[in-house]
């Protein structure tokens, strides 16, 4: 049987990672969509168009990775 400090360890470390992977689900999907949208203002020669949409779209995105992972808890 593990001692109390162990699984006090264990806990955290999870809790841990858990915000750590909703930290950078978020920021992949702003910065994934940031990205997608000026590659494709460039393609298509539009000002900011495409960066502010798929950027708008990744907030959408990011905030949906955090709800799901809200409803898993």
């Amino acid at each position: 049987m593990p001692r109390d400090g162990t699984r006090q360890r264990k806990s955290f470390m999870r809790g841990l990672v858990s915000i750590s992977h909703i930290g950078f689900a978020m920021i992949g999907c702003v910065l994934f969509g940031i990205i997608a949208g000026s590659f494709l203002d460039r393609r298509f020669g539009t000002s900011a168009w495409f960066t502010l949409i798929f950027s708008l779209l990744g907030v959408a995105a990011s905030f949906k990775v955090l709800i799901d992972f809200a409803k898993r808890m």
